[in-house]
């Protein structure tokens, strides 16, 4: 005597779940994509020496054109720059420089300030004109 078990199991597949995951991927890469093109129209422009900040947390370093740093308002030779930043930035609890330039001022001058936060892990705003 032949016992059958009545359930049979088909080999089918159900694409309608496919479907789904695949309508999902493609509205996640439509909206990734729409903001990636958003990332890629910041307008730019030339840094000036003059500016406000909102935030009172940061030391602001500028240069003028003839090449003359000013920690906030005092003025520091450039060998001297490094030392000065670092005592003024232990007190605050994240460090953080805002860097005003004329429009004059070599990047190798901006570079330099640049090199000495990253060395000692401040963080670093260019300031920058409205339009």
């Amino acid at each position: 005597m032949k016992i059958r078990g009545r359930n049979k199991i088909r080999p089918e597949f159900n694409m309608s779940s496919m479907t789904d995951v695949v309508f999902l991927l493609l509205i996640f890469f439509m909206i990734a994509s729409t903001l990636a093109k958003q990332l890629n129209t910041i307008d730019v422009k030339l840094p000036q020496a003059d500016g406000k900040t909102e935030n009172r947390n940061t030391v602001s370093v500028t240069i003028k054109g003839s090449n003359e740093f000013y920690v906030n308002s005092n003025r520091v030779l450039k060998i001297k720059l490094e030392n000065q930043l670092v005592s003024e930035l232990t007190s605050l609890k994240t460090p953080s420089i805002i860097l005003r330039a004329e429009k004059k001022v070599a990047i190798e001058e901006l570079v330099y300030v640049m090199n000495i936060a990253n060395k000692n892990g401040i963080k670093v705003v260019l300031a920058v004109e409205k339009p």
